[in-house]
């Protein structure tokens, strides 16, 4: 869905509000998200403010009583920007290839401040969080590389050291993951593996790293491009498609974030992850709305105070 599609179909909040109400009872029964009863009936009101809905469900079971809407007990619930605001960032998130930040959010949905911006735009990729998927299988392509500022004066190695470690894998042909690590030794890649890689992997394809060839080479599956003496390609053995989505999301780092906050980092991973394996999906907005929809309200406190 293109940012004109999204103006079309949801001109309105009410048509914002349908839809979440559609992503949330797909089968069509709005249930009570408080005791879970499906008797409920719609009642019509007097909106007194911009943020109070024209109408409520009210649960007509003896014990419960509960009012709601759509979007209670959501992510949605209590916002004070317009769902049709929400709707053009998930839509702008989504297709923006390299990300899009927080300030241009604000510059392109005239939101108020940049406090409210990034807020939303946090509560989006956390709904970009894959959860529980399948491991990879087939061909994988692993590899790290690191983020963070320039370190002066300090010579490679230090550089490195004051970097964060993430960590790629791509199926080919197939889903891409990003890992932010503690460190890219043998060890750490070994859980990654045994987490993200599935037993019915074919081939690991890797660069000449030391940490690598100790985490792989034990399984007869691993083959290695030697990057140290300029060869890059050999065959089937390359690891060109999981460097080219780091480049991507470096190029996004860079070019539109300028830095990312090392707290956060894991959710930035995310977006581009979760973008890119849906760069051909046509639901991807569905099914990113259904999944805000299934997400309870992050306080932004609790947002800002999440450790590392």
């Amino acid at each position: 869905m293109n940012i004109r599609e999204a103006h079309e179909k949801f001109a309105t909040d009410e048509q914002c509000l349908q839809y979440i109400q559609q992503m949330r009872w797909p089968d069509g029964i709005v249930r009570c998200p408080a005791c879970g009863a499906k008797d409920v009936k719609r009642v019509e009101r007097k909106a007194d403010s911009k943020n109070r809905r024209k109408w409520f469900y009210l649960c007509l079971e003896k014990t419960c009583h509960n009012q709601f809407t759509p979007t209670s007990g959501t992510i949605f619930h209590d916002t004070h920007l317009p769902l049709i605001v929400w709707f053009q960032a998930i839509t702008l998130m989504l297709n923006a290839k390299k990300g899009i930040s927080a300030k241009q959010l604000q510059r392109d949905l005239g939101i108020g401040g940049y406090k409210t911006a990034w807020y939303l735009n946090h509560r989006i990729r956390e709904a970009m969080a894959e959860g529980s998927i399948p491991q990879l299988g087939g061909i994988v392509e692993i590899d790290e590389t690191y983020i963070g500022g320039k370190q002066k004066g300090k010579g490679v190695y230090y550089g490195k050291k004051q970097k964060e470690p993430v960590v790629g894998l791509r199926q080919r042909k197939g889903p891409l993951r990003f890992i932010h690590t503690k460190d890219a030794k043998a060890a750490t890649l070994r859980a990654i593996i045994a987490e993200h890689i599935g037993p019915d992997v074919e081939l690991y394809m890797t660069d000449d790293s030391s940490a690598a060839h100790s985490a792989i080479s034990a399984t007869g599956k691993h083959r290695v491009i030697k990057h140290s003496i300029g060869s890059y390609v050999d065959g089937m053995i390359h690891t060109n498609t999981v460097e080219s989505a780091f480049s991507l999301l470096k190029r996004g780092i860079v070019g539109n974030f300028h830095k990312v906050s090392i707290k956060h980092l894991q959710r930035y991973l995310n977006e581009f992850s979760y973008r890119f394996n849906r760069r051909a999906d046509d639901n991807a907005f569905m099914e990113t709305v259904g999944r805000l929809a299934g997400f309870k309200p992050i306080p932004f406190d609790r947002l800002t105070a999440e450790k590392a």
